[in-house]
């Protein structure tokens, strides 16, 4: 008989296994409902003597009830297993007392462990005991408990001879395990491969075990081959097989198989990861710098509610920092901080550096503080970024006594710790103490390397120690050419102490090394070839610069072959020391006209994009107490409006008039930025603001100004501006008062813009050919068509050049009154005049023609179009259709239709509607209902009009099929109208379709169109 079912349980020391009664503990068995508690220690008894399985329960309760009492919520909760009586009897009589197992099982493991001392195949005299004494279960018990592959190998064949034996996934994983365990993977290949041939089909388990197998020994490749097979037959292995996976590629750094098998997993397999996936797939990510990829990750780690631990926080703020994303880098860091995560020293210095980048100095040393809070001991790293951030703030003395703190501490190894001490005593002047630094850790056996040899080298270029400069420079070639800081460093001090032979040679052996130069060192070169009269080779060098795009910020004032208008070669030095910009601006200031260059120079850069430099000489000459002319404040904030850098012309606005009084130019400025930048509201209330304080409006900005607000249709804002410059006696120009005249045509105020001219030809201001476009256009619009001509004639008698523009314009206005004799004339005068028409102009005189149907004219008129080299587009077809149809010409005006077709010119519905609506006037409904049938074909939409002009032909005409059939396939997805659905109610109504015809009545009531109950169907038709 099979053993009764139980549950086993790991208990702190051994696992006990009692009952327990609904009732109290001193009732009768026989009254008693069994359970089995599974957890706890064994007590000695007290008071009176219980049956055995009576006092382990009593025991255990006890236990429990004091546990809970001593942790509150958290306690222990007791698992409880129901046994019916008979069950609870087997378990006591085969005492267990505890144990996972019975006796037998027990002895069983016992015997086949010791065959380890034994020889091989002595597992049958061993286990002979045993035999029909064992479970299937059971055995397999057995076989797990075996520590050796030999043992579990004669163990498994043994097995095999048992009658209660059955080939089971069970007993083949328990034995790959153990091969596995033990590295003998070729017993585990040939043990799964007799698996198969027994007709066991491996399950999730057994595959991912051998799995395991492979990557615990270092098998990635035979790993990965089993995987796609154990794919092919549609298993996927568990969770833990993939993290064991993962986790071995990770080791051996093969981190973009790490990412291979992570999408299979995820894409292919559907496998929901864990934290510990997550984990590794993240710190793989970071391995290969793939950030975004990596921030992907972790948020669908969040999404799944796991948390991240340090080390993944710790990585992905790591890479952040290098990557320069400071921002994110500290989101994440608050993120970990929310979570109660306890950062590392590798976290901590990732944050200090990124501090140290921003100059954020409060918030590095407030997380030097938490570090200590934390208890987190700092590392040499960390000390070294703090030696560096007090010495960047000016904390000398701090710097200092951290530096011999980390010495005390006997964790004073690193260079570059040496050299960030040196570097701090370098920014306080003390060269000695920074080479006494440096000194030691040579005496201490570190190994130098360039690094710290660029700080030895500022030093004595600081001391002016050429020789020891040079030694240096020489060991730092060994490493390959110095970097282009260090030439510096050489050439300044050859030129500082007139050793321009020395810079020579420097600079040709760094010509022939093809060094790269920045702007610090081509300013030093350039001085150099400069002092020793290579002019040529500046010149040169400064060509290779801007070839080589990098940009020269000052690139004027470091040549001193420019004109005398730029500023003399004393300023060199300028955008590195601004102590020596100012000492050379007030020399500069104090000859005559020193303002008047510097300000030039301001506006010189800012037109030539230089907006940088522009400020940065505008700030000079603030701080100076210098007034900036207002044209050079001016022309440095209209190249901010060119350039969409608005922010930057605000504050340049706001110092400007903080510091001095600003006038008009610098007001108009701000105006015109703002008008690039699309602010118009807050440039009109500059405007008025500028008004009310009496400045100068310039002509420029004014035009500007009106333009932007009727472009953006604030009409009303653009007159004020209109009638307070005519009330304000301000001196307009020809260009100012178009933009008048147009700003009044655009919101429909004709009288007003007649008005405006008056006042142009008033005032004395000359117009211009644009004013006499606009003027045509005010006439051509009011009607008043005799009086666009005069315009036009005026415009020929004061020998203004006439365009195609003003032509076109009267063509146009022209054809729209009827006009094509005039239009004729005017277009063969255009040609004779040497003006050829444009597309647009063909497009006006073929529609002048096809208003009155002249086909003839206009086919003509299409064909010289093409032979200049115009290509039709729609509205030429559509001029074109409009003449054929206008004029009788049905087929040819289908040809056309035709011609855009092959021409890839896509028709609309007004294509069609030319030739549908004549062919309707001439009451030809078959051949319109034939053009709707063929627009419909090549997929054009029947417009509005087109249907309503169909439906009320078919209600006339008593064509009732075809209304119904058009108002179902094509109106009922159009804009709903009050015309069409009350059609289709009288056609639904006089077929009988009452149903339909109530649809149409509800549909005009939703939609709040109103019901033409007047309509007829028929009322055309003749009474037989």
């Amino acid at each position: 008989m099979a053993s009764a079912p139980h549950t086993p349980l790991a208990a702190r020391s051994a696992a006990v296994s009692v009952t327990c009664s609904s009732r109290e503990y001193e009732e009768d068995d026989d009254h008693a409902v069994s359970w089995s508690l599974s957890s706890g220690t064994r007590s000695s008894p007290r008071g009176r003597r219980l049956p055995p399985y009576r006092r382990l329960l009593h025991d255990e309760a006890r236990r429990l009830r004091g546990e809970r009492r001593g942790q509150g919520a958290g306690a222990e909760t007791p698992r409880w297993v129901r046994r019916t009586e008979g069950q609870m009897a087997r378990y006591i009589e085969d005492d267990r007392a505890g144990h996972v197992h019975g006796r037998h099982v027990v002895a069983a493991v016992r015997a086949a462990r010791a065959t380890a001392s034994r020889p091989p195949g002595s597992m049958r005299e061993a286990m002979a005991s045993f035999v029909s004494k064992l479970t299937f279960r059971e055995m397999c018990v057995v076989l797990r408990e075996q520590r050796g592959w030999r043992q579990a190998q004669e163990f498994f064949s043994w097995m095999k001879l048992q009658l209660c034996y059955e080939p089971s996934v069970v007993a083949y994983t328990i034995l790959l395990r153990v091969y596995g365990q033990t590295g003998r993977i070729e017993l585990a290949e040939e043990t799964f491969l007799e698996m198969l041939e027994a007709g066991v089909e491996p399950d999730a388990v057994a595959c991912g075990t051998l799995l395991c197998s492979y990557a615990r020994r270092g098998r990635h490749g035979d790993m990965m081959l089993f995987y796609a097979a154990t794919r092919k037959r549609g298993v996927v292995p568990p969770v833990p097989a993939f993290n064991f996976m993962l986790s071995t590629l990770q080791k051996h750094r093969l981190h973009g198989k790490v990412i291979h098998l992570w999408n299979q997993m995820v894409e292919e397999a559907n496998v929901v990861p864990n934290q510990f996936t997550y984990t590794v797939v993240i710190g793989s990510f970071v391995k290969e710098g793939l950030l975004e990829e990596a921030m992907d990750v972790l948020g669908k780690m969040k999404r799944s509610r796991i948390v991240p631990e340090e080390a993944t926080y710790s990585g992905l703020i790591s890479l952040s920092a290098r990557q320069g994303r400071g921002e994110q880098a500290l989101r994440l860091y608050e993120e970990m901080r929310d979570h109660g995560i306890v950062p590392s020293n590798y976290t901590c210095a990732s944050l200090l550096a990124i501090y140290d980048k921003n100059e954020d100095y409060s918030k590095a040393l407030s997380l030097f503080s938490e570090m200590e809070r934390s208890r987190i001991v700092p590392d040499e790293v960390i000390y070294g970024i703090l030696v560096r951030i007090y010495g960047k703030i000016g904390l000398y003395e701090d710097a200092q006594r951290t530096f011999e703190e980390i010495d005390r501490a006997g964790m004073l190894s690193d260079e570059q710790t040496y050299v960030a001490m040196a570097q701090v005593h370098m920014n306080a002047g003390n060269y000695d103490r920074a080479l006494l630094v440096l000194d030691s850790m040579r005496s201490r056996s570190v190994k130098p390397s360039p690094f710290s040899y660029n700080a030895l080298l500022r030093c004595h270029v600081a001391k002016e120690d050429i020789a020891a400069a040079e030694d240096t420079f020489r060991v730092l070639t060994k490493y390959g050419l110095p970097d282009v800081f260090c030439c510096n460093d050489l050439l300044r001090l050859y030129v500082k102490l007139g050793q321009l032979d020395k810079a020579s040679a420097l600079i040709l052996e760094m010509t022939k090394e093809d060094v790269q130069l920045d702007e610090g060192l081509c300013m030093t070169v350039m001085e150099i070839c400069c002092k020793s009269g290579m002019t040529a080779d500046a010149d040169k060098i400064l060509k290779e610069m801007h070839n080589d795009g990098v940009t020269m910020k000052s690139s004027t004032m470091v040549s001193p072959m420019k004109t005398s208008t730029m500023v003399s070669p004393k300023m060199l030095d300028c955008r590195t020391d601004s102590s020596a910009l100012s000492m050379t601006l007030k020399s500069l200031l104090d000859k005559p006209g020193g303002s008047s260059i510097a300000c030039q120079l301001i506006r010189k850069f800012a037109r030539e994009g230089s907006t940088e430099e522009a400020k940065f000489l505008h700030e000079q000459l603030t701080e100076l107490g210098v007034k900036p002319e207002d044209s050079a404040t001016a022309t440095l904030i209209v190249q901010y409006g060119q350039k969409q850098k608005l922010r930057k012309a605000q504050l340049l606005f706001e110092s400007a008039s903080t510091s001095f009084p600003v006038g008009g130019p610098v007001y108009n400025a701000m105006v015109d930025a703002l008008c690039k930048c699309s602010k118009t509201d807050e440039a009109y209330h500059l405007f008025m603001e500028m008004v009310d304080r009496s400045h100068s409006r310039d002509a420029v900005t004014i035009s500007i100004l009106v333009t932007h607000l009727t472009k953006h249709g604030k009409f009303q804002e653009a007159e004020n501006i209109i009638h307070g410059c005519f009330a304000g006696e301000v001196e307009l120009d020809t260009v100012v008062y178009n933009t008048f005249i147009k700003s009044m045509v655009e919101s429909g105020k004709l009288y007003s813009a007649v008005g405006i001219y008056d006042r142009m030809i008033a005032s004395g201001v000359p117009r211009s050919l644009q004013t006499f476009n606009i003027m045509i256009s005010v006439y051509g619009l009011g009607g008043k068509l005799d009086k666009a001509t005069e315009m036009f004639t005026a415009a020929q008698e004061l020998g203004l050049p006439m365009d195609e523009k003003i032509y076109t314009n009267m063509l146009n206005f022209y054809g729209k009154a009827g006009r094509h004799q005039e239009a004729s004339l005017l277009f063969s005068r255009m040609k004779e005049h040497g003006i050829m028409p444009g597309k647009i102009s063909f497009n006006s005189m073929i529609n002048a023609y096809a208003a009155f149907g002249l086909h003839h004219e206009a086919e003509v008129t299409f064909q010289e179009m093409r032979s200049c080299g115009h290509v039709p587009d729609s509205l030429t077809c559509l001029a074109l259709i409009r003449a054929y149809s206008q004029g009788g010409c049905y087929s040819k005006a289908e040809e056309a239709i035709q011609m855009m077709l092959s021409s890839n010119i896509t028709p609309s519905s007004l294509h069609f509607n030319h030739l549908i609506f004549t062919f309707l006037k001439e009451g030809q409904i078959d051949e319109a209902q034939r053009i709707c049938n063929q627009m419909h074909d090549i997929g054009v939409a029947a417009d509005l009009a087109c249907c309503r002009t169909m439906m009320r032909v078919y209600l006339e005409h008593g064509r009732v099929d075809e209304g119904i059939s058009l108002f179902e396939t094509t109106c009922g997805s159009l804009k709903p109208d009050s015309f069409i659905l009350s059609a289709a109610f009288h056609l639904y109504e006089h077929s009988g379709r009452e149903s339909e015809a109530g649809d149409v009545l509800d549909a005009i009531s939703l939609h709040g169109a109103s019901f033409l109950r007047n309509l007829k169907v028929g009322s055309k038709l003749r009474p037989t």
